[in-house]
């Protein structure tokens, strides 16, 4: 049994992927230094919410699946 229940749908979990990976090729292309791997990092954290399907923030306000939708 997984520690999570999935929070979010199929599609907000397409578009997190999308936009996450996008903002790291963004971050890393136009950005140096320590800033391009912050946000590459930020961007990789948000892709990761997507793959796995669950969101620890709109757990938090109730969002999604079994929340307020």
């Amino acid at each position: 049994m997984a520690f999570y229940r999935k929070n979010i749908g199929g599609l907000h979990q397409a578009v997190r992927i999308a936009l996450g990976v996008a903002v790291m090729v963004a971050a890393l292309v136009y950005l140096a230094g320590t800033t391009a791997w912050l946000v590459a990092l930020g961007g990789a954290g948000f892709a990761l919410t997507g793959f796995v399907g669950y969101c620890p923030m709109c757990a938090m306000a109730g969002i999604g699946r079994g929340g307020v939708s």
